[in-house]
């Protein structure tokens, strides 16, 4: 696809949005992850999405109520690397389009929680609201955009999210389409013209269908939905789905005729044989009926599951429900899930509820009965390592993302190696970890170091790590090449390099002792050597003119 096409169908999707939801505001989730840095005919996909949102904001409304959220723009393999940069207002199309053009894509693709934080800054639960998810790849940190969707559909007033991808496979597309299926939005793929010219087609250019002609009766179908045969209805839920596709020759239609939310549902459909779907959350019935224009048709749908509520904690003490749990539940036939306290409807019978906090893990397992609604609390033991670092007793304290820290098993293995169980860059946080005894690493230039570190079930563990580094910088103006080397010769007569860098200036972490510099130039100036003592807790600066 030419750029220019591309440039051409996202301006087309932007402008299209307001169409699809003509109240409430918009929020457009923009992916700045590494990949954002591949070409599409020679054009960068960053480019190209920065140039749309240039060319489709400058003729947007005052008014239009815009926002902007980023993911993974701000640093490698971070999964809460998500940035609400623009909140929506009126009259916000400059600060988007300057916003975007400073992006410098680095990071992982955390899309879920990015649409979460879109759906949730919208006040999705009050207002009608709309997500807009531009990505060229998949959820890269272990979240579920079609939980989430099914989540936001349920919880929203009037929620939609629509969904672009860059150079998606069709199974790709397939995973993140869930978030625009399940919320009444479109998906559109970007990979060819073809593909290009119906989704334009679709959205831009579509005829409406003539409105289908009257029936004599208000309406001739009245669908009523129920957990269980001999349950009540579940006339007060807005999260029973239900769609009529009209039987055709070669089988049901793929779109519906008419469709809906309600535990009950009526509607005004044309006479004939249709394929009523019912759905709640992740469970699905389908039956066929026989309408007629003059008469009314009562339908029940017996969905035969019940509704499953988990609150996961970290000890059995905690009163509330841990926001960053993951929880799972599993029957036959599919799963169903969310983060935090989870209420979800499962399929009757044997059911598995797993949860899951990092890498601490639990599972039970129950029988569900049709209509019936549950409630389980689910101890995930799991504590919360708070790493700092500094570069000798006493400070000063080692700051931004460059230190890294990893949580490793306390007992190594045969081959002297150590599980590694989390990990992440810079101080402060929190890692999520299972109780036991481990070995917290930092580790920062060429300097390392460890201690011990217990964790229990509930609880905050705040841990500082002396580095017992300092900070060698060296100067050297019309350099080449800096190096770093042991200050002596080994046994064998070498002198090993520890680290180097091209280019007039060098800096690196070290830990104290004697260390020697060496700078090379190009053309026939000679090499320049010098020796230097690295302190702990110190910054030692050399120049080498």
């Amino acid at each position: 696809m030419r750029p220019v096409r591309l440039l051409a169908f996202l301006a087309a999707l932007f402008w299209v949005v307001p169409a699809f939801s003509q109240t409430g505001k918009t929020i457009i989730v923009l992916d700045a992850s590494g990949s954002m840095w591949g070409q599409i005919s020679g054009v960068t996909k960053i480019e190209i999405a920065r140039e749309a949102l240039r060319e489709v904001l400058a003729s947007v409304p005052q008014e239009s109520q815009l926002g902007l959220i980023a993911y993974g723009h701000r640093e490698k393999g971070s999964c809460s690397d998500i940035e609400l940069a623009v909140p929506p207002a009126p009259g916000t199309a400059a600060a988007i389009t300057q916003f975007a053009d400073r992006l410098n894509p680095k990071g992982k693709t955390p899309l879920t929680d990015a649409v979460r934080m879109g759906a949730e800054t919208l006040k999705y639960q009050e207002d009608a609201a709309t997500v807009i998810l531009v990505t060229d790849g998949l959820e890269t940190c272990e979240a579920d955009p079609c939980a989430l969707a099914a989540e936001l559909e349920a919880a929203g007033i009037d929620f939609t999210a629509h969904v672009v991808g860059f150079g998606l496979s069709d199974d790709e597309g397939r995973q993140v389409a869930c978030l625009a299926e399940s919320t009444g939005g479109r998906y559109f793929k970007a990979d060819d013209a073809g593909q290009l010219a119906e989704a334009l087609q679709s959205t831009v250019a579509a005829t409406p269908e003539p409105e289908p002609e009257p029936a004599s009766l208000e309406f001739n179908v009245k669908a009523t939905a129920k957990l269980s045969d001999d349950g009540p209805a579940l006339e007060n839920s807005n999260e029973v789905r239900w769609d009529f596709h009209p039987i055709l020759a070669d089988g049901p239609s793929a779109s519906s005729e008419a469709g809906g939310y309600g535990g009950v549902f009526e509607a005004s459909l044309p006479e004939g044989r249709y394929l009523v779907r019912t759905r709640i959350g992740r469970i699905t019935k389908e039956q066929e009926v026989d309408l007629s224009a003059d008469t009314m048709q009562e339908i029940v749908a017996v969905l035969d599951a019940g509704r499953v509520t988990v609150t996961p904690k970290r000890s059995a003490e905690d009163v509330e429900a841990d926001k960053n749990a993951r929880v799972d539940v599993a029957f036959e036939g599919g799963q169903d899930g969310g983060y935090g306290k989870t209420s979800v409807y499962a399929a009757a019978g044997p059911i598995t509820i797993t949860g899951k906090i990092g890498k601490a893990t639990a599972e039970e397992s129950m029988e569900l009965a049709a209509g019936a609604d549950i409630a389980v609390e689910m101890v995930i033991g799991s504590g919360v390592v708070v790493p700092a670092a500094v570069y000798a007793q006493g400070g000063p304290e080692v700051e931004g993302s460059s230190v890294r820290f990893d949580v490793e098993a306390a007992k190594a293995d045969i081959n002297g190696n150590r599980k590694k169980i989390t990990g992440q860059y810079g101080p402060g946080g929190g890692m999520d970890v299972p109780p036991g005894d481990y070995l917290l690493v930092a580790r920062l230039g060429q300097a390392q170091a460890s201690q011990p570190v217990s964790v229990k079930a509930g609880e905050r563990t705040e841990t500082v790590i002396n580095l017992n580094a300092g900070v060698l910088a060296v100067s050297a103006p019309g350099a080449y090449r800096i190096d770093f080397l042991e200050a002596t010769k080994n046994i064998q007569g070498r002198q090993e390099k520890i680290t180097g860098t091209y280019g007039e200036e060098a800096q690196d972490t070290f830990h104290p002792g004697e260390y020697e510099v060496l700078v090379t130039y190009q053309g026939d100036r000679a090499e320049e050597r010098r020796k230097v003592t690295v302190t702990a807790g110190e910054r030692t600066e050399i120049a080498i003119e």
